[in-house]
Order: C-alpha cells, then structure tokens, then sequence
C-alpha cells in the first residue's frame, strides 16, 4: 500500500495500472467509514498475494486528484487498468462484497486456498461495527450526548439523513451548549438550504459577476457542506471573512468554526512525552481562520 499525490500518481497509479489491477481508495482523516474501510483493504491487498496494487488519497490534501476522479463522497474506491478507471464503489462495503468486486477484475490465484479464503467475521463487520458500538451506548444511555452526536455524525456520513434527522433530536435543545451538537445543526441546516438553493454552477456563475455577492457564496460553502466537500466549503466562507467579518450576524464564522468542529479527527491521550496528534488540514484552516478574525 502506498499513498498516492499529485507527484507520484502518473507513476505510481497510472503506468502501474498497465501491468496490474490499482485498486485506489479516496479517503478523508474525518470521515468515519474510511477508518473501518482501510483495514479491511489493506488486509485484502495482503490476501490477494500482490494480485492487485492498493493506491491511497487523502482527498483533504490530495484536491485536485479528488476532483480528477469527481469525488463526492467517500470513501470512494476506485479500480484502475490500463491507466483508466473501470469500476468503482462508493462506501465502506462488508469483505465478502469487496472480494466479489475484485474478483471481477483481478487475475485468478494459482493458489486455490487464497482464492477461497473465507473473510472472517470481525472483518466482515468491521464496516458498521462502529455504528452498532454507538447504537449499543446509546441504548445503554439514552441521554449519551457524546455518543449521540457521534452517531449523528456517522449517520450524516453514510447519508442516512432521515435516521440522522431522528437520532438528531434529543440535542436539538442542547446546540447553544454542545460544540459538535451546534456544528451537526449547521450540517443539517447546510443540507436543507442547499436542496432549496440555486445549482452550483448558477452560483458560481453570480460569484463570477459579483464577488461581494455573499449570499451566493454563502449558498455555494453550503452546497459543499451537504456534499461533505469541507475545505472548498471553509475555502467560501473564508472569502466572505476576508471581505465582510461580520456578515449576516456572523453567518460566515460560525459555519467555518462548524467544519472545523466535523472534521476533527477524535481527541486520543498521547502517550507520555508525545505531543497530542494533529490533523494538518484542520490546524491549517485554523490558522487561516485566526489570520483573518485578527487583521
């Protein structure tokens, strides 16, 4: 398995691709599904016996690929040969579907016990393994915020957005209290307003005539959001911050601060001596966030 970027990709991705199935996984550091789907590939690159060639991208530092193969959801994956894409699938699939879908397209093993090996069941699980954990907290403590929020992250992800709408609920009262309960209602509202706004393209067509035009820009960082295309979101909201701080009763910061609050990756205790881990997209968005609210 190897990381792919703009660098190494014609190399690594395509010419590879002309000698042996790429398998290539579009992936986020926030995005929950992508963590219970990357174990399970990497597992099967290993099963398969170099039978096919495990390719990752990050989407959040990797943009131009991620537009390159039309991302707009993930995980995404991605099969290459003869340096085009023939087939794909989008979410994280049990085991047993994804060695179906490779079996369609990666050569036969010469050994018979490898190309019958039985995913186990953890792995097979391992997809919705983390939803189920989240439910069983839930059903042990209904009055779990922290685990609910997760949840209705997870949800929102998946795109299960009715059971997300529902499961939503409970915190509906608690957002002025609760950061990522506050971020999840940005998300949902992010949602609705972009299924009632203008298409993208005449959005962008009215930034282009007029770049103070907020309220489309506004609505644009919104469809990307129900698109979980986070950084160009931030990257319009940010636009208006540098134009107008104050925007619409500070529209624009609250929704930044939001994304900032989905995408960061979960808070884990180092161990002694470690720095905490840090997500480089989120501390540069950070960054730029405080460069602007302070000039």
């Amino acid at each position: 398995m190897i990381d792919a970027n703009l660098a190494n990709f014609e190399t690594e991705v395509v010419e590879t691709s002309k000698t042996m199935p790429v398998l290539v996984d579009l992936w986020a550091p926030w995005c929950g599904p992508c963590r219970s789907l990357g174990p399970v590939l990497e597992k099967l690159e290993t099963s398969y016996g170099g039978r096919f060639k495990l390719v990752k991208v990050n989407t959040e530092e990797e943009q131009e690929l991620a537009k390159a193969f039309g991302v707009r959801s993930i995980p995404m994956v991605v099969l290459m040969k003869d340096g085009q894409p023939v087939d794909g699938f989008v979410g994280a699939l049990p085991e047993g579907q994804i060695r179906e879908f490779l079996d369609k397209h990666v050569p036969a093993s010469t050994d018979q016990d490898d190309a019958h090996e039985a995913p186990d069941a953890m792995a097979d699980a391992a997809p919705v393994s983390e939803l189920e954990q989240l439910q069983q907290a839930l059903a042990t403590n209904p009055a779990n915020d922290a685990a609910r929020g997760e949840y209705v992250k997870l949800l929102l992800q998946e795109g299960r957005l009715d059971d997300a709408r529902r499961a939503f609920e409970p915190l509906a009262g608690k957002v002025a209290l609760d950061r990522l309960a506050s971020a999840l209602k940005h998300w949902l509202d992010a949602i609705d307003a972009a299924a009632a706004a203008a298409d993208i393209a005449t959005l962008q067509a009215a930034i282009a005539t007029n770049k103070r035009d907020f309220a489309a820009r506004f609505a644009l960082a919104q469809h990307h959001m129900a698109g979980q295309r986070w950084t160009e979101a931030m990257d319009e909201l940010l636009d208006i911050l540098m134009r107008d701080k104050s925007w619409n009763e500070d529209a624009a910061r609250k929704a930044y601060v939001a994304i900032l609050e989905l995408i960061a990756p979960p808070v884990v205790k180092p161990a002694e001596g470690q720095a905490p881990a840090t997500d480089p997209t989120v501390e540069s968005y950070r960054r730029r966030l405080s460069m602007v609210v302070l000039s």
